[in-house]
């Protein structure tokens, strides 16, 4: 099978496409397979890395708010956007591919259109739960969009040649069971909380983890285990002291976390960002969640990502703005005398999850190249 992935931008474009030709490969040894992407983009670190062949095209974003400079940017993007038809067209005839498959990223419209046109088998995926401008773009003209969850087909603008797959992760993950995973960390049995996410100004959530903590020391009995990431380490020090926060041996507090899925595992409530690969990973592991959208995030899609979570009884969601300093302490007081609902939460969490999204696509695919 002959194969061109076109993904970028973000990690939540092309972990997908990694864990799809990671599949592809398994299933067909030989064959060959090719990523498009842009060339300062993270795609060039992480595909090269990977093994597989990769092809820069010049790409750039559209800026929406009209300015000087924005419109200068848009030119060129415009401009990139024709040079990388024309490439891609190139490219197409060159490699003659089976399939070409887009998971997101500026990169994936002209590739994919470009193959579409010249009438070669086009897939795309959608890893949020609001398809973004791209998907939305191409569901009009692609074979076949798979998509995460029943909310991302109902904002589609062509919803018949819709799959729902999943999210589909590079490697599988490893269950370890609670107590296990908190053993291993050094953890005593009990209620265990992990946080991440509040790196990158997220002010308000790393003063609501502080407060969380502040509680939690009053209350002893809990473990926590929290990543602050690297441009937040001054503030939550800072409001550690300020506050009289002391680190216990139940506290885990470190810059990155560096082994996700034990932590994961040993989570009995996960409070994070909303974004696409996160939310993957927790409904796979089957975890409770208090979900904190990221507000800048394009198109508000961490929002839709967690509301979809939040309407299965999964997660509460809450949004940046609302998020009090008292209120996730109040939240996590009120789960925490509710283990029922957490077990609920979590079996909920469990029911989204789909571990073999990876086959799912590869076997569409497979059928559609093969004419089914």
């Amino acid at each position: 099978m002959r194969v061109i992935l076109a993904a970028g931008g973000t990690a939540g474009h092309i972990n997908p496409a990694l864990a799809i030709a990671d599949k592809i490969k398994y299933v067909f040894p030989d064959s060959e397979i090719l990523f498009v992407g842009a060339p300062d983009g993270m795609e060039a670190t992480l595909v090269k890395k990977a093994g597989y062949n990769f092809r820069a095209f010049k790409m750039a974003g559209l800026q929406r708010k009209i300015t000087v400079n924005n419109l200068i940017r848009n030119a060129k993007a415009a401009y990139y956007y024709i040079t990388a038809r024309s490439n891609a067209k190139k490219l197409l005839k060159e490699f003659r591919p089976d399939v070409v498959i887009g998971t997101g990223g500026y990169v994936s419209a002209p590739v994919l259109l470009s193959a579409a046109k010249l009438g070669i088998k086009t897939v795309t995926h959608e890893s949020n739960s609001l398809p973004g401008m791209t998907t939305k773009l191409l569901s009009k003209n692609v074979d076949r969009v798979f998509v995460v969850d029943k909310a991302a087909v109902s904002h589609l603008p062509v919803k018949e040649n819709a799959v729902i797959t999943g999210n589909p992760l590079r490697n599988n993950i490893p269950i370890e069971e609670r107590s296990e995973a908190r053993k291993k960390l050094g953890l005593p049995d009990g209620l265990t909380i992990l946080s991440f996410g509040g790196s990158l100004g997220a002010n308000k959530i790393t003063e609501a983890v502080v407060e969380l903590l502040r509680w939690e020391n009053e209350v002893g009995g809990i473990n926590h285990i929290h990543g602050y990431g690297g441009n937040g380490r001054d503030m939550f020090d800072g409001l550690m002291e300020s506050e009289g926060v002391k680190p216990t041996d139940r506290m885990i507090l470190k810059e990155y976390i560096d082994n996700m899925y034990t932590c994961m595992c040993a989570a009995d409530i996960i409070i994070s960002r909303a974004g696409a690969m996160t939310l993957t990973e927790i409904k796979a592991i089957g975890r409770a969640s208090v979900l904190i959208p990221f507000p800048q995030a394009a198109e508000n899609h961490q929002y839709y990502n967690a509301l979809s979570m939040a309407d299965s009884g999964a997660a509460v969601l809450i949004e940046d703005k609302d998020l009090e300093k008292t209120r996730l302490k109040e939240l996590i007081k009120e789960l925490s005398e509710n283990p029922a609902r957490l077990r609920d939460m979590e079996k909920n969490a469990a029911a989204l999850g789909t571990v073999n999204a990876a086959d799912v696509i590869v076997s569409q695919i497979i059928d559609l190249i093969n004419g089914k």
